[in-house]
């Protein structure tokens, strides 16, 4: 195991140990569970959180590549078995000698978001819990290159997810479909792209309130929105650890390693033109 990933396991068991118990006698909630991916519960009728999502993307094909993006959202459950969540996000660069992008160091306002979501099935009751849900955005800085840009996309996902032993073990899957389009504003020139993938991740609950468990994620990039020509694909794993920090608030903690990849027409075992070669991200979130 990388040294990262043996740190990250032993400070996240270290800072358990610290938690008050906090159990949930009616199961797993699994809506703010994973790091990378969603799980299908959606949260309670009136129910509204505010949540703070870091997220951190190291490493290209070349030279220092560190990105990091701030997005603040506001989550409201209007009504039963469907919920909105609003955000604005904040990005920072530190971007030298890797190829194919401009040096950069720079922060700025990167754009808005709406995520709608909407519980299809409930695990209570199904064999598996189904949720469908659409996330739109539009930014004003190219999420990869940093450069000024006007950029439209959404995220498709349908998600599923299943207590294997209850209260204990649970595992989702995800399955999502990702257009965008990209205008640059130095040259005009368009852009669009897609991206589909799945995702698969288990966590079990080491005591009340404590999770442990990883994710994979499997991701194919391609040219155009209708997946014409396949730009490379890689392969993410790594551990997840989530911890509700009190009745009202939360923590979850993620790291992702792309462990193999490919990019189109290069002989390298990792695609490090489309997607990077590690991805953290840590997500706090407070009812009101």
């Amino acid at each position: 195991m990388p040294i990262c990933a043996k740190t990250f396991w032993a400070a996240t068991v270290c800072f358990a140990t610290l938690l008050p118990a906090y159990g949930r006698a009616e199961g797993i909630d699994t809506e703010h569970l994973f790091g990378f991916m969603i799980g299908t519960d959606v949260g309670d009728l009136g129910e509204r959180e505010f949540q703070s999502q870091t997220t951190g993307r190291f490493s290209k094909s070349g030279g220092r590549y560190r990105a990091l993006s701030q997005e603040l959202e506001l989550e409201f459950v209007p009504a039963r078995n469907f919920r909105i969540e609003m955000g604005t996000t904040f990005a920072s660069y530190d971007i030298n000698g890797v190829p194919g992008f401009d040096d950069r160091r720079q922060l700025a306002w990167q754009g808005v978001s709406l995520d709608l979501r909407y519980r299809l099935m409930e695990r209570d009751t199904s064999p598996f819990g189904l949720t469908f849900a659409v996330t739109s955005h539009a930014d004003r800085i190219d999420d990869s290159t940093a450069a000024v840009v006007r950029n439209y996309g959404m995220e498709l996902t349908l998600a599923f997810d299943r207590e294997l032993i209850p209260n204990f073990v649970i595992t989702a899957l995800n399955l999502t479909y990702q257009p965008e389009w990209t205008r640059l504003a130095a040259t005009g020139a368009a852009e669009p792209v897609s991206t589909i993938g799945a995702a698969f991740a288990a966590m079990a609950q080491i005591r009340p309130g404590f999770f442990l468990g990883g994710e994979a994620r499997y991701l194919r990039r391609y040219e155009g929105i209708g997946l014409e020509e396949l730009a490379g694909h890689a392969l993410f794993i790594g551990p997840t650890a989530y911890f509700k920090l009190s009745q009202r608030s939360r923590l979850t903690l993620a790291w992702s390693v792309q462990a193999w990849g490919r990019s189109a027409g290069s002989p390298s075992a990792l695609d490090l033109v489309n997607f990077e070669r590690q991805q953290a991200r840590v997500v706090f979130g407070v009812n009101f």
